[in-house]
């Protein structure tokens, strides 16, 4: 089953006794904040989790899988997540 930000939000009010906007607030802000630091190229590390990497894709050549037909794919950028490795312990144990 896949963690939503609602539940998030509902988990941080649960255990911090916060209202539901109130923690809807924090988890809003947490993630502006991660997505204007990868969007101006910055990683961000969180300690004990992991770090989301902002990495260069070049141009490559690629195929449409619905036609077959040979394409260039433009360059552009992709975020990569690689976790610590305590949460790597964690996840294995």
């Amino acid at each position: 089953m896949t963690l939503t930000k609602a539940q998030i939000i509902e988990a941080i009010a649960e255990h911090n006794g916060y209202t539901t906007k109130q923690s809807a607030d924090v988890v809003e802000t947490l993630l502006e904040i991660i997505k204007n630091n990868l969007e101006s190229g910055e990683d961000v590390m969180i300690s004990g989790f992991g770090k989301f990497c902002v990495k260069e894709k070049k141009k490559r050549r690629g195929r449409n899988p619905a036609t077959g037909e040979d394409m260039m794919l433009a360059p552009r950028k992709v975020v990569t997540f690689k976790c610590s490795g305590k949460l790597r312990d964690k996840i294995n144990s």
